[in-house]
């Protein structure tokens, strides 16, 4: 067993260029701590100041995507590797290419964009899809009995549709995982195989060049104003790029920080709820009367906001009372308190009640 192990960790011995197992699933981990350490971020800022930063948490995976778009080119551009290859001391070099390839040039126009479409459009487009088959679904959950339009028949065939092609997707990934893993191929990825490329270990040629790149001597006065402006914002996004790198171990530490910061508040705000009284149960044959409004006709399965027989029964975990999923989400958002007892209460507070049939 010790010699499989052995067999598995030490892949260098096979190619010296090729990374281990271990270092590429590395640097897509960090990739993947970006995104919702970026969030983290929008969201305390919309929290500080939801009047000037609060279209940023709606937008928090378009301005993710941009910024991604920004430093993906870039590091294509001057490294032949993404920002988290080159974190990690990996390039891309194509397969047609092999060796040829300088990697202060960048990668060749045809895998460069395949690259970016492949790191940056693919991931946000899989994350909709995800948020809208999450979407539909809880709609669906909420109204499964309606029958009808165009448009619900789509939604039912993409519901129904899509959990096999998220499988085959994870499928596909974790099979070329794992025939890397076992040296069976030279690509831990299939987005590796459709962009041409694969990884190798930057060369001390590679470095020395990132680290003193040759710059072509070309006359600032006869350079047209389109290249002027092209050129300080290359360099400018050069810088942005070298900034977040230097700055990603510093950067993890503040986010940590702000995390325990804030889940500290939200554990206060937590005790604080839950601390409240509980509130007498409503007497049998009597409906609970909601601040501001008269008593009518009482029923068990009465919703105390719309006075109608509730679906979707919801408890307000504040309070104990139930209603109409819909009434009590909207009157939550609105007011956040109880309807019935005025108690302090959060749309996360709503626990939805499921009949055993």
């Amino acid at each position: 067993m010790a010699e499989y192990g052995a067999h598995l960790t030490s892949a260098a011995t096979v190619d010296e260029d090729r990374p281990s197992f271990f270092e590429v699933l590395a640097q897509e981990s960090l990739m993947s701590t970006l995104r919702p350490a970026l969030k983290h971020i929008v969201r305390v800022l919309a929290e500080t100041n939801p009047h000037n930063f609060g279209w940023t948490f709606r937008y928090a995976e378009e301005l993710y995507t941009f910024i991604d778009l920004v430093l993906q080119h870039h590091f294509l551009r001057t490294t032949s590797a993404s920002f988290a290859e080159n974190f990690y001391g990996l390039k891309r070099v194509p397969t047609k290419l092999g060796e040829s390839l300088d990697t202060a040039s960048g990668l060749p126009h045809k895998e460069h964009i395949k690259s970016l479409l492949l790191l940056v459009i693919v991931p946000y487009l899989k994350l909709k899809l995800d948020a809208l088959f999450e979407r539909w679904q809880q709609q669906f959950w909420d109204q499964p009995a309606r029958v009808g339009s165009t448009k619900e028949r789509i939604q039912k065939i993409f519901l129904t549709i899509y959990p096999f092609l998220h499988l085959t997707w994870e499928g596909v990934i974790l099979v070329y995982q794992l025939r890397y893993l076992f040296q069976k191929s030279n690509r831990h990825s299939p987005f590796l195989y459709m962009a041409g490329v694969k990884l190798k270990y930057l060369s001390k040629e590679d470095i020395l060049k990132q680290q003193h790149p040759v710059e072509a001597e070309t006359s600032f006065e006869n350079q047209e104003f389109m290249q002027q402006v092209t050129r300080y914002l290359q360099k400018g996004v050069g810088a942005l790029a070298i900034g977040i790198s230097q700055g990603l171990s510093l950067g993890v530490f503040f986010l940590q920080f702000l995390e325990w910061w804030y889940m500290s508040e939200s554990y206060q705000t937590q005790v604080a709820v839950t601390s409240l009284p509980v509130p007498d149960p409503p007497k049998n044959g009597e409906r609970e009367e909601v601040i501001g409004e008269e008593p009518s006709e009482s029923s068990a399965s009465v919703c105390a906001l719309c006075n109608k027989q509730r679906t979707n029964d919801t408890a307000l975990s504040t309070s104990g009372y139930v209603f109409c999923y819909p009434c009590i989400f909207s009157h939550i958002k609105s007011h956040k308190r109880c309807p019935v007892t005025g108690y302090p209460s959060e749309t996360s507070h709503l626990i939805k009640l499921y009949p055993p049939s």
